[in-house]
């Protein structure tokens, strides 16, 4: 039975028995909520999204490009795979890079 997380996402369907899954675990979700693209998923259990956004610069009034790459914790039961459009949530540090974890796959490569 997948508990309720506090945001607006649909449980999985498929089952896990992941401790830091936010749907069938312990680990609980707070503070922003970030949707990227998966650049990689070679790690165990880890993926990397790349997260574009624009950012304003207030003497010229213009928008700069930028990105940033997250590493998020991908659970067995989401299992995102590289290429996907994912939505993220931010927990409670799991490494000393992971402070996120995947809870939603929206578009599939």
């Amino acid at each position: 039975m997948a508990r309720d997380i506090g945001l607006d996402v649909p449980a999985p369907e498929k089952e896990c028995n992941d401790v830091n899954c936010p749907f069938h675990g312990v680990l609980p979700v707070r503070g922003q909520v970030l949707v990227g693209t998966v650049v990689s998923d070679d790690m165990d259990r880890t993926v990397v999204i790349q997260r574009k956004h624009e950012m304003l610069i207030k003497k010229y009034q213009r928008y700069e490009k930028r990105q940033s790459k997250i590493h998020a914790h991908n659970p067995s039961c989401i299992d995102a795979k590289e290429g996907d459009v994912v939505t993220i949530a931010e927990c409670r540090p799991l490494s000393k890079t992971k402070s996120y974890v995947v809870i939603k796959v929206e578009a599939q490569a």
